[in-house]
C-alpha cells in the first residue's frame, strides 16, 4: 500500500481495524510466560482462525502476531538469532488467514506490529537511541520483506521510543507509518506526554495516523481523542480496551460486551477517529458489533490546518501571529562568557542547566542553545547538553550552530519538535537544511542571507525571504514552519537600520502571513544607554507585528517592555500577563540585579543546593553539594534530616500535582540515592541507619516489564527500607523463598500485561499458605484496587511515591 492509498483508504469510510490478540489466545491456552510469538508459531491455527473471525466481523486491517518479535525481547528467551524467520513466518500466518476468510466485498490489509522494548533510553537508562532505531530497523526490514502493507507503532508509552520507530521504518521503507500511544486516565502517558504534544511531533515526523490504544476503556478514551483531533491533520486511530479487568471467579475478565463496547466506542468516532478497532479483551464478536453500530457514521477528516507549535517530549509551546509575544532566551552560548566555556572544556553542563533554569524561571518561553566554541567537540557537546537539558526543563529548543551536521545530530535525539536556528539562502545551508528540518519535522528560522551576504536592500531582502520560503513549500513544509528573521542591523552605520526591519516585519506578517523573529542587541551597537534604544526597538516591532525575539530574559527594562506592548495592542490576556510580569520583575537598575544574582549563587537556595540538586535531578553535582555541605559544618544527619528527604518529599509532591513526571522523579530518586551513597559511612548510630522493613520486590512470572518496579525500588531504598530487587520475569515460588530467606516485611509486585496479573493472587495464595509475616502490595498499568481486593492483596499503589506512603502505613514507620 502506498501513502496515497492509504490516505484514500481512510477519507472513503471509518476503517475497521483488528481486536485483542493476547487476551484471545490466552483463552485458547496460551500460558504465562512463554515467548507469544513462539507459542503461536507453535499453535499457528489458533492464531489464524482468529484472525480469520476478524476478517469475517469486518476486519479491514490485521495486525500482524508480530508485536514483540524484535531482537531486545526476543534475547529474554534466547530466540534472538531466529529473529528474520519468526518476522516472516508470523507475517505469513496473517496472509492465510485472509486467504481463508476469503471475503469479496473488501480488501483486507496487514499492518507489521511492532512495540516497545521495555528497556529505558539514556539519560534515564542505559539504551542509547541509535542503537534502538537500529533495533527497530531490523524488524521493519523483515516486516517489509514479509509484505506488510503498512507499519503499526502500537501501546507506546515513550514519545521519544515513538520516535525512534517512526526514523527506523522511513529509513528503511516507503510503507505508510501508524502509531498508538497508551495514556493513563490524567490523560497523559507514562512518561508525561500530552496527547497534543504526541500529535504534533508525531505528524511532523511524517507519519500518517496517529491515535490511542490500550490504556481504557472507550468512554474514558474519549477526551484524549478529541484533545488530539483539536490539532491533528491525519487520521486518528482509536482501539481502545473492553472496560477495564476484573476478576471473577479466579479470571481477568474485560467488563465491556460485545454490545456496549460497540456502543461507546461509536463515541469515539463521534469524536474524530478515522480507524477503530479494539485492543485487550475484545473479540470477533465485538467488532461484529462495532462494524454494525458505526456503518452509519459520517467520516470526520481531519481539518487540514497547520499551526506554529514547538514541543519538548511533555508539552507544547504555540505560536500564533496575535498571541502573546515570546521570549527566545539566548544565554546558553559560550561567547563571551569565560565561565561557561571553562566548564563546557570539562564536559561539566550543570551551568548550561543552572543558565536554562533560570532563564525559564524569568520567563523564556525558547531556549536558544548554542555551543560553538573552540577547544571543543561541538557536534558530541550539543547532544550532551541536548540531553540534559530535556531532562532538566520543560521548554522547547532552538538549535543553533553554523555546522549542518551538528544541527541534524541534536534534532535527531531531541524527544520533541525543535526549532532550526537557521537556514539561510546560502547554498548550503538551504539545500541540506531543509531537507533535514522535513525529516525532523522541525521548525526553522529563516535568516535573510544569501552567498552574497547581507541584502543590500529591502527589495533584496524581501526576495531572499521569498525564494526560501517557495523552496521550504516545494519540500513539503508548511509556511507555519518558518519563522523570519527580521535581520537587524546599526542603527548607528545605517540611519534606516530600524525602518528597514520594522518593514521587513510588516511585510511578512500581513502579505505573507510568516511568524517574525530577531535579535535586538545589533541596533545599538556603538551607543549609550543601549538598554533604552533596544527596548523601544522593541515595542516599535511588536506594534508592527514581530512575534518573538532573541534576548535575555533577565534584562526587566527589554522583557517588560514586551508585556506593555503587547498589553498596548490590546492582545487577548495581556493585561493580567503585564501584572503578573511587573509584580514579579519589577524594573532594577543592572548592578543591583547583578550584586542580587551573585548574592543567591553565593548562598544557594534558601533550602540549600543539596535540596536543589535533588529537587533538579542534578546527579552529578550532589555528591560536591554535600561535601560543601559538610565542610560548612552541617553533620550527614543533618544533610539527610533537612536536605534530602525535604527534597524527594517535595519532589514527591510534584508528582502528584502533575508539575513532575516520570523523567524527572527518576532523576531526582538517583540524584538522591548518589547523595546518600557519599554520608552513609558518617551517619551516626541510631533510627536513620536502622532499616525501616525489608521489602522483596520482582516483576511477576512471564512479565519483563520494569521500568515502573525499578522506581518503586529506587524511592523505597532513598526512603531507608532495605530492598531485595529481585528482577523481572520471576517465578512464584523464588518471590516466596526469598521473602522467607530475607525475613521480608512486604513482597511488593509489578505486572503491566493483562496476560500475567493473575500470577499475584497465586503469590498472595503461597504467602498466605506458607503463613509469611510479610504483608503483599501490587502495582502496575492494569493493576486497580478493586483487583487487589479480590485477590487479596494488602494494598494497591498507582505510582512509586504511593507505593512509599502505603508501605509506610502498612508498617506503621
Amino acid at each position: 500500500m502506498t501513502k496515497q492509498e492509504f490516505r484514500e483508504l481512510v477519507q472513503s469510510h471509518i476503517v475497521v481495524l483488528d481486536g485483542a490478540t493476547g487476551s484471545n489466545l490466552q483463552d485458547k491456552g496460551m500460558t504465562m510466560g512463554v515467548c507469544p510469538e513462539q507459542w503461536i508459531l507453535e499453535h499457528e491455527e489458533e492464531l489464524i482462525d482468529l484472525q480469520v473471525q476478524y476478517i469475517k466481523a469486518g476486519s479491514e486491517i490485521l495486525y500482524s502476531p508480530t508485536f514483540t518479535c524484535n531482537r531486545i525481547k526476543l534475547e529474554e528467551y534466547g530466540l534472538e538469532d531466529e529473529i528474520a524467520s519468526m518476522n516472516e513466518r508470523l507475517v505469513t500466518l496473517s496472509k492465510e488467514a485472509i486467504k481463508r476468510a476469503n471475503v469479496t466485498d473488501r480488501k483486507v490489509y496487514i499492518a507489521g506490529d511492532i512495540t516497545m522494548t521495555g528497556r529505558q533510553l539514556y539519560p534515564m537508562g542505559t539504551l542509547m537511541f541509535e542503537d534502538l532505531v537500529d533495533m527497530y530497523k531490523e524488524q521493519v526490514s523483515y516486516l517489509a520483506m514479509a509484505g506488510v502493507d503498512v507499519i503499526i507503532i502500537e501501546t507506546m508509552l515513550s514519545l521519544q521510543e515513538c520516535r525512534a520507530a517512526v526514523l527506523a521504518v522511513k529509513e528503511t521503507c516507503d510503507l505508510p507509518i501508524m502509531v498508538t500511544l497508551t495514556f493513563n486516565e490524567d490523560g497523559r502517558t507514562l512518561y508525561g506526554t500530552s496527547p497534543e504534544t504526541a500529535v504534533v511531533v508525531l505528524q511532523s515526523l511524517g507519519v500518517d495516523a496517529v491515535g490511542v490504544n490500550c490504556s481504557t476503556g472507550p468512554d474514558q478514551m474519549v477526551p484524549v481523542i478529541e484533545k488530539m483531533k483539536e490539532y491533528a491533520n491525519i487520521p486518528i486511530i482509536a482501539k481502545p480496551n473492553a472496560g477495564l479487568p476484573e476478576l471473577i471467579d479466579g479470571k481477568t475478565i474485560f467488563n465491556m460486551g460485545p454490545e456496549e463496547f460497540a456502543h461507546k466506542t461509536a463515541d469515539l468516532v463521534k469524536a474524530g477517529a478515522n480507524l477503530i478497532g479494539g485492543c485487550c479483551g475484545t473479540t470477533p464478536e465485538h467488532m461484529r458489533c462495532l462494524v454494525e453500530e458505526i456503518k452509519s457514521l459520517p467520516v470526520i477528516n481531519p481539518v487540514g490546518h497547520s499551526m506554529r507549535i514547538l514541543t519538548t517530549e511533555r508539552n507544547h509551546t504555540e505560536i500564533t501571529l496575535d498571541g502573546p509575544f515570546k521570549i527566545v532566551g539566548e544565554r546558553i552560548n559560550p561567547t563571551g562568557k569565560k565561565d561557561l566555556q571553562a566548564a563546557l572544556r570539562e564536559e561539566d553542563y550543570s551551568l548550561a542547566v543552572q543558565m536554562a533554569e533560570e532563564q525559564e524561571e524569568l520567563g523564556a518561553s525558547i531556549l536558544d542553545v548554542n555551543m560553538g566554541m573552540n577547544g571543543i567537540d561541538e557536534l558530541e557537546t550539543m547532544v550532551n547538553v541536548i540531553y540534559e537539558l530535556t531532562r532538566s526543563i520543560d521548554l522547547p529548543l532552538a538549535i543553533d550552530s553554523s555546522y549542518v551536521e551538528v544541527i541534524e545530530a541534536a534534532l535527531r535525539i531531541y524527544p520533541g519538535r525543535a526549532l532550526i536556528n537557521s537556514i539561510s539562502l546560502e547554498t548550503k545551508k538551504v539545500e541540506q537544511l531543509i531537507p533535514i528540518a522535513k525529516k525532523y519535522g522541525a521548525m526553522f528560522i529563516l535568516l535573510p542571507l544569501s552567498d552574497a551576504g547581507l541584502p543590500k536592500n529591502i527589495e533584496e531582502k524581501k526576495s531572499i525571504i521569498n525564494e526560501v520560503l517557495d523552496r521550504a513549500l516545494k519540500a513539503g513544509m508548511n509556511k507555519e514552519d518558518i519563522i523570519v528573521d527580521g535581520l537587524v542591523t546599526t542603527i548607528g552605520a545605517n540611519k534606516d537600520a530600524a525602518l528597514q526591519t520594522l518593514e521587513t516585519i510588516r511585510y511578512c506578517k500581513e502579505e505573507l502571513g510568516l511568524a517574525t523573529i530577531c535579535g535586538l542587541s545589533n541596533i545599538s551597537f556603538g551607543l549609550p544607554e543601549r538598554q533604552f534604544v533596544n527596548s523601544t526597538f522593541l515595542a516599535f516591532a511588536i506594534r508592527e507585528g514581530l512575534t518573538m525575539a532573541i534576548s535575555n530574559p533577565s534584562q526587566d527594562l527589554l522583557v517588560n517592555t514586551a508585556f506593555a506592548a503587547d498589553l498596548l495592542s490590546n492582545k487577548q490576556g495581556a493585561d493580567i500577563r503585564y501584572i503578573d510580569q511587573v509584580s514579579k520583575h519589577p524594573l532594577t537598575i543592572s548592578s543591583d540585579k547583578k550584586q542580587e544574582a551573585a548574592k543567591k549563587e553565593e548562598s544557594g537556595s534558601e533550602k540549600g543546593q543539596v535540596f536543589e540538586d535533588v529537587l533538579k535531578g542534578n546527579q552529578k553535582q550532589v555528591v560536591a553539594s554535600v561535601k560543601q555541605a559538610l565542610e560548612a559544618g552541617n553533620t550527614a544527619n543533618e544533610i539527610l534530616d533537612t536536605m534530602l528527604i525535604p527534597a524527594i518529599n517535595q519532589v514527591g509532591a510534584y508528582f502528584e500535582e502533575k508539575k513532575y513526571f516520570l523523567p524527572q522523579l527518576i532523576a531526582s530518586a538517583e540524584t538522591m540515592k548518589a547523595g546518600i551513597a557519599y554520608i552513609k559511612p558518617m551517619l551516626k548510630e541510631g533510627k536513620q541507619q536502622e532499616s525501616l522493613g525489608t521489602i522483596v520486590i520482582a516483576t511477576v512470572q512471564g512479565d519483563i516489564h520494569d521500568i515502573g518496579k525499578n522506581l518503586v525500588a529506587l524511592m523505597l531504598e532513598n526512603y531507608g527500607f532495605e530492598v531485595i530487587d529481585l528482577g523481572k520475569d520471576v517465578s512464584n515460588e523464588v518471590v516466596i523463598e526469598k521473602a522467607k530467606e530475607y525475613n521480608a516485611d512486604i513482597i511488593a509486585l509489578s505486572a503491566l500485561m493483562t496476560t500475567t496479573m493473575m500470577e499475584m493472587r497465586e503469590v498472595v495464595q503461597l504467602a498466605k499458605k506458607e503463613k509469611l509475616k510479610a504483608k503483599v502490595v501490587i502495582g502496575g498499568a492494569v493493576i486497580t484496587q478493586s483487583f487487589a481486593d479480590e485477590i487479596g492483596a494488602d494494598g494497591y499503589s498507582a505510582d512509586a511515591q504511593e507505593a512509599v506512603k502505603l508501605i509506610k502505613r502498612l508498617l506503621s514507620v
